[in-house]
């Protein structure tokens, strides 16, 4: 029996990553960690901006996005897909400095903090891949903000495309010749920092080079290769394959 099927809530956290390193009773506690576990059908804000929070949320089916909006504009600065612990840092921190987004039908289960903490006290391994699965967030967020300054409009979007392909690839939700999403042009718009009018062109480039088309949320292409190279997308900083690759550094050592 998969992970996925033993752990219905919490199977696909660091999956096609570190997740190998996760002993089976470690597995089992964070499991049994979840203590609330929620359905949205429709878009709801998890935690706002500034609120106090003593909890943290697992996402399990679905879609999350971190957004930040200033004068009168929505920016998406991070998105997130099933097995992502979304908000651990709140535990630290308590409050954000963004809102946290449900996008489209999404299920999340909730940890509390005091469930967090006593993990942290008595499960230093487990909680040094907590920390991993942290650290590998604010990697994205260091290639979206290299790509921003990078690339144009069309490759941006193809950044993106990429990335979350290839995130929705390692926890085995993707299909060969692309994946579904609730995301619409102002979500993408809102993703690679430029208007809704000219995400429209950007991806009508992306059409007409035969790279990729995006329909209602779903990405379709007969030519991966092409999108990620037309996106300049390495994945190496998702820590799946390639150089950061992790291998045995995260095994218990007791």
């Amino acid at each position: 029996m998969d992970d996925i099927e033993r752990y219905p809530l919490t199977g696909r956290f660091l999956m096609g990553r570190s997740r190998h390193a996760m002993r089976e009773r470690e597995k089992d506690l964070l499991e049994a960690a979840i203590e609330r576990v929620a359905d949205y059908e429709k878009t709801h804000t998890v935690v706002a901006r500034g609120e106090l929070t003593d909890r943290s949320t697992m996402l399990i089916e679905g879609y999350i996005l971190r957004t930040i909006e200033e004068n009168d504009h929505r920016y998406v600065v991070g998105i997130q897909v099933p097995g992502d612990f979304v908000d651990l840092h709140a535990y630290a921190l308590k409050r954000l400095d963004h809102d946290v987004v449900t996008i489209g039908p999404t299920k999340v289960g909730y940890v509390s903090h005091d469930t967090i903490g006593r993990i942290h006290e008595t499960e230093p391994h487990l909680s040094r891949l907590f920390w991993n699965s942290t650290l590998l967030d604010a990697a994205i967020h260091r290639q979206w903000t290299l790509k921003l300054e990078q690339l144009k409009a069309s490759r941006r979007v193809a950044h993106r495309l990429s990335e979350l392909w290839y995130r929705l690839e390692m926890v085995g939700l993707a299909r060969p010749t692309g994946f579904r999403t609730p995301l619409t042009q102002v979500d993408l718009a809102d993703m690679c920092g430029t208007t809704s009018i000219h995400m429209n062109r950007a991806l009508g480039e992306l059409r007409r080079k035969g790279i990729a088309e995006f329909r209602r949320g779903t990405v379709m292409t007969r030519d991966r290769h092409a999108l990620e190279m037309h996106g300049d997308f390495d994945p190496a900083y998702l820590y799946g394959n390639g150089l950061l690759r992790v291998g045995h550094e995260l095994d218990a050592t007791d």
